[in-house]
């Protein structure tokens, strides 16, 4: 008779989760989630590979999660593509703050090798604004720009970077809003 079970991969996964969130991807260690789980460190290995396996499945669970986030952004903002753009980074800031550690994993460039239909998903959301705005061939190029300010603004916020004064927030809100209506120049400039 095979020995029971005595722990999942969601239950693994929500472990790492909590571990990410608490103490950043140093403290996501094959150990600790054996920890958490209440199991040994080798029963982790009959679900998941090693440590890059598992530092992956959360990965893409964050991911998925901040798709979630903007896409609801993205619904609630309607249809002017501009305002979508607008929604989107603001929902991601919302997110990066309220999880910063799954945040830098996200952007981080700690995982290379993920789920490339799963990355592609997770940027539907901002290519679809962008191709509102820009047309489809254009639309990469833009929603590139778009997440390059983002993740640079909040890579700078999150990290106490900007300590000349003023309100952050606002200057978020203004510069998303700047970049959008960049966009929309842009796509008016080129039309006959």
């Amino acid at each position: 008779m095979p020995a029971p079970e005595r722990t999942s991969l969601d239950e693994i996964a929500a472990a790492a989760l909590e571990l990410l969130d608490e103490g950043g991807l140093g403290a996501l260690t094959m150990q600790a989630v054996a920890t958490r789980v209440g199991v040994r460190a080798p029963s982790l290995y009959k679900r998941v590979a090693d440590r890059t396996a598992l530092v992956e499945r959360v990965f893409l669970a964050c991911a998925a999660e901040l798709d979630a986030v903007m896409r609801a952004a993205a619904e609630r903002a309607g249809s002017d593509g501009g305002d979508r753009i607008v929604a989107i980074v603001v929902a991601a800031r919302d997110y990066a703050h309220a999880s910063p550690h799954r945040y830098h994993l996200i952007f981080g460039g700690v995982v290379t090798d993920a789920d490339p239909a799963a990355l592609e998903r997770s940027a539907e959301p901002i290519v679809a604004a962008c191709r509102a705005l820009v047309g489809p061939d254009r639309a990469l190029d833009a929603a590139r720009t778009v997440t390059a300010w983002a993740q640079g603004f909040l890579l700078m916020e999150l990290s106490g970077s900007f300590r000349l004064g003023g309100d952050v927030e606002q200057a978020f809100l203004r510069g998303a809003r700047w970049i959008a209506d960049a966009l929309v120049a842009d796509r008016d400039q080129r039309l006959p």
